[in-house]
């Protein structure tokens, strides 16, 4: 191996200038996005039409329970029209089930299906994201963690063209973004 490829991947050291980080991170999100497409279905789930836009519904569900529609719309910034439609496309593929809301009939509660094996292969397909961020989250402090999210918040939103200090208009603010850029603790 080259001693340039052993500098590429070796850990950063404690501190990089901003041109340094920048580099780092263009080497390795294309290296990270291509593995996450990579990443199979498990076979339970691959008759359904699911996207990686179907991932961040399917974990929010997963991991914090059951939500009504304008709150799994107002998690994902996403408008509740879209979630609306995503969630009558999942409903009908039998991965999501919707249930009226026993506090308020109006509202419905959409939930990950309780069909074993689907719910089981939905849990397995996320569990190896949520293991891998575990890891390495895991070393840092709550600040650093903070200060990762912040990040990572900021730069969806440059390259998203939305504005980097705050949610997209009509959606609610992400919590990790409130602080607003990322700033060193």
């Amino acid at each position: 191996m080259s001693a340039r490829r052993e500098r590429d991947d070796a850990e950063p050291e404690s501190g990089l200038s901003p041109d340094e980080a920048v580099r780092a991170m263009l080497l390795l999100m294309p290296r990270l996005a291509a593995r996450l497409k990579r990443v199979p279905l498990p076979e339970p789930l691959r008759s359904f039409h699911l996207a990686p836009r179907h991932l961040s519904l399917l974990g929010l569900l997963l991991f914090d329970g059951p939500m009504q529609v304008g709150q799994l719309a107002a998690r994902l910034e996403v408008a509740p029209t879209t979630v609306s439609l995503m969630v009558s496309d999942l409903s009908r593929q039998g991965v999501l089930e919707r249930h009226a809301d026993p506090a308020d009939r109006r509202r419905t509660i959409v939930t990950i299906t309780h069909e074993p094996e689907t719910r089981r292969a939905i849990e397995d397909w996320l569990a190896n994201g949520a293991v891998a961020w575990r890891s390495a989250f895991e070393p840092l402090t709550p600040a650093q963690r903070a200060l990762f999210v912040r990040t990572m918040v900021t730069y969806e939103r440059k390259t998203s063209g939305a504005p980097a200090d705050g949610a997209p208009a009509g959606s609610q603010a992400d919590p990790a973004a409130e602080a607003g850029p990322p700033t060193a603790e």
